[in-house]
């Protein structure tokens, strides 16, 4: 498989994983992902099992098996082998022969005999759900296989995270279990979603195909519409006077998340009375600053970024301001977000402004009219 095919291919499998969110039939999603994870590899054989509440399965997709043979086995895979190992070690594991492995325990009576293997964790934060795993792949799996498996069972483990935390929600209504379950999907799906892009941004500056470079672009553009849309069903959440709906908390969330990806010192500023703005332009304000601020870690070399707020009676002001190297602003790419970000800003009939010069780091300023 060329370079290109394969982060075709990985584009599509993020195109399947960013329907997580917004899709109830969980078992559609995760039928769905074994397809995508078989054909991305070309594995022969792609299974997925959940774990339930006691550590048993409690549900098992699989491709490349015909029906006769899965009435000859018989039972799900109890997870004594190797299996077990990948939920247990919460790693990937992955081997040429099957039974050269330690752990291996053998097939059942009627198990076709199968040879490579790669299998991960089905994870969200440090909670494992089940596992994702192959088989026969001709020539064995590779690195590229095994960062293509890893990225879908992160999207996986939080598909069956995001769909038992509904659940949670649905048999109880309680105003602080809904405040709890709004923390969970913030502190484990979104920033292992968060963490996916940052990694396949970081891929996207180094290739030099163009046409790879588009399509890794339209993957993280994908998981990005997948966060924001996680991020709406936690404001939804959240009771009224939760203090993290508000701006000032937001960006101070933002700081930590980021900052703790780069070795970039994050800090930030508030003037006015920023807190008592609605929610729906918060959302939108925190896209700018998201924005911003992810351009300037991952362009600029910076050590340190600044973020600054303040509202007076004519409006709001935004700036982030980097003291990294800086860019000559006729050279500006449209892959570093700009046009994005002025677009939005016409939207909420604002302006903005960008100031930068070789060596003497950026400033990215914005002005809104006046809010509320």
């Amino acid at each position: 498989m060329t370079n290109t095919t394969q982060v075709e291919r990985l584009s599509n499998l993020i195109g399947a994983a960013a329907a997580v969110v917004g899709e109830v039939d969980l078992d559609r999603v995760l039928r769905r992902l074994v397809s995508e994870a078989r054909a991305a590899t070309g594995a022969k054989y792609a299974a997925l099992g959940v774990l339930g509440p006691h550590g048993v399965l409690s549900d098992f997709i699989h491709e490349g098996l015909d029906d006769e043979v899965v009435r000859r086995i018989g039972s799900f895979p109890q997870g004594r082998g190797v299996l077990g190992t990948v939920v247990r070690k919460k790693r990937t594991i992955v081997v040429d022969e099957i039974s050269t492995h330690a752990d291996s325990f053998g097939f059942p009576d009627g198990h076709p005999v199968m040879e490579s293997f790669l299998g991960v964790p089905l994870r969200a934060g440090h909670s494992v759900f089940g596992n994702l795993y192959l088989t026969d792949k001709p020539g064995g799996f590779n690195e590229s296989d095994v960062s293509l498996i890893e990225a879908l069972a992160v999207i996986g483990g939080s598909a069956v995270s995001t769909a038992r935390l509904r659940e949670r929600l649905e048999a109880m209504a309680i105003v602080e279990d809904r405040d709890r379950i709004a923390r969970d999907l913030h502190d484990t799906i979104i920033q292992d979603l968060f963490a996916i892009g940052l990694g396949i941004q970081g891929l996207s500056e180094r290739v030099t195909e163009e046409s790879v470079s588009v399509v890794l672009g339209h993957a993280v553009d994908q998981l990005h519409g997948t966060v924001e849309a996680l991020r709406r069903y936690i404001y939804e959440l959240r009771s009224p006077d939760d203090t993290r709906s508000k701006l000032t908390s937001q960006i101070g969330e933002l700081a930590d998340r980021m900052g703790s990806a780069y070795p970039t010192h994050i800090t930030f500023t508030i003037e006015g009375d920023v807190d008592t703005i609605d929610s729906r332009t918060v959302e939108e304000i925190m896209k700018l600053v998201t924005e911003a601020v992810s351009n300037a870690l991952r362009h600029s070399q910076a050590e340190e970024v600044v973020i600054h707020v303040s509202r007076e009676d004519e409006g709001l002001t935004l700036s982030v301001k980097d003291d990294g190297f800086g860019f000559e602003m006729e050279n500006v790419r449209r892959g570093m977000g700009l046009i994005n970000m002025r677009e939005r800003v016409q939207r909420l009939g604002g302006q903005l402004e960008i100031n930068s010069a070789v060596g003497d780091g950026t400033t990215v300023a914005i002005r809104l009219p006046r809010l509320g």
